[in-house]
């Protein structure tokens, strides 16, 4: 499965525990990833600075579902789900 353009939902509605270029202490979850582009691309995506998390989450149609909202959704619900 390929990324829906202009989604992005995987580099919001997560946290990211582990530095990212721009953003050293990570971001929390909603907050819109630093290196995202204007066309919601991950600017450092194949860069060694791009955090591990970011390449262990391919898209699946779980995650993803049919739309960005729905993408959001399922990602906020995982967010809480392992939430400390």
């Amino acid at each position: 499965m390929n990324c829906r353009p202009h989604c992005a939902a995987c580099c919001i509605a997560p946290s990211i525990s582990s530095p990212i270029p721009g953003m050293p202490n990570g971001k929390p979850a909603g907050v819109r990833c630093i290196q995202l582009d204007d066309a919601l691309r991950c600017k450092i995506f194949g860069h060694p600075d791009r955090p591990q998390v970011c390449g262990s989450l391919p898209p699946s149609e779980d995650m993803c579902g049919d739309n960005r909202e729905q993408a959001m959704r399922w990602l906020g619900w995982m967010e809480e789900q392992t939430a400390p």
